[in-house]
């Protein structure tokens, strides 16, 4: 697996980095930061961070992409600290990002090899939808595409109606589910269902005592602790990281299905929403193209052993 990741790098994203990195048989090419849950520079510095962290310092780059959604003014997600690392103070990366533009690195990298690279959409989907505005033919050279994003026609964890990634920028998730991509798509609510670590899983993460464990413990805090107080117990979602995991191992998908997506971006309160439905759904309406396949259920247990393993060195 070659894989470029495009982050919004905050708690659960810097996991999603560890898996890429220190999982046997992954390569992570290239990180691209996009706009998304904390201000832009510090999300740069989280990626350099977790790199360093993992051990990888100067053998992933670094890309800086789109600072804002492509219509709509930019909102911080609430759920990972100002920092997005729950305060937990990494030391200043060594390595500095590179000056290409991520938008021009995606195009570039993909480009080259035609069909070799995946791309892991991780955060609002502005600088995918740039790229592929750009050169439209990446859409069909890119290997595949995973999006974590939007929710199956369930509860958001922004609004009723949307998750945090595609409430940020639908123009641009719009835009990358009419491209052409092949497109496997993990919801919130695919998270609620299979990335939680219950209290004893976290346990004997933090047990383990390792320096990638530690990161681990320290950068989960603060949606440890919204987490226990909205839904009255010790968890801790991964939304990114299971979609990583995912990626690094489809054996984890359990059931899929595959749909129309469409994303909603004129609603006054389903803004952000992603229609999910089959490619007819009776007379009264027209008939779609399937766009993506939906994952529904994934491996926990599967997924928990990844994450030790990587958390392991």
């Amino acid at each position: 697996m070659r894989l470029i990741i495009d982050t919004d790098t905050a708690g659960d994203d810097t996991y999603s980095l560890l898996l890429a990195m220190r999982t046997p048989g992954s390569t992570l090419e290239a990180v691209t930061v996009c706009v998304g849950n904390v201000p832009f520079d510090q999300q740069v510095e989280n990626a350099l961070a977790t790199i360093e962290a993992a051990g990888f310092s100067g053998k992933v780059p670094v890309y800086l992409g789109a600072r804002r959604p492509m219509v709509k003014p930019w909102e911080a997600s609430t759920m990972h600290g100002n920092d997005g690392m729950s305060g937990a103070n990494p030391p200043l990366a060594r390595q500095r990002p590179e000056t290409q533009h991520a938008v021009d690195a995606i195009i570039e990298r993909i480009m080259a090899e035609p069909g070799e690279i995946d791309i892991l959409a991780q955060a609002p989907l502005t600088n995918i939808a740039l790229a592929v505005m750009k050169e439209p033919r990446i859409a069909k050279a890119t290997r595949h595409l995973w999006i974590m994003g939007g929710t199956d026609n369930s509860v958001g964890n922004i609004t009723p109606c949307a998750e945090y990634n595609f409430f940020i920028d639908p123009e641009a998730a719009r835009i990358v589910f009419e491209a052409g991509f092949d497109i496997t798509l993990s919801t919130w609510t695919l998270t609620m269902r299979s990335s939680l670590f219950e209290g004893d899983q976290l346990d004997e993460i933090f047990a383990m005592k390792t320096p990638l464990s530690e990161f681990y413990r320290k950068v989960s805090s603060t949606p440890r602790q919204m987490a226990e107080a909205r839904y009255g117990r010790p968890i801790s979602t991964h939304p990114d990281s299971l979609t990583c995991a995912c990626a690094l191992n489809p054996a984890l998908i359990e059931k899929a299905r595959d749909a129309v997506v469409r994303i909603e971006t004129a609603g006054e309160i389903t803004r952000g929403f992603s229609a999910i439905h089959p490619a007819k759904l009776g007379n009264r309406w027209p008939e779609y193209s399937v766009n993506a396949r939906v994952i529904e259920q994934a491996s926990n247990s599967g997924f928990f052993e990844m994450m030790k393993r990587a958390l392991s060195s």
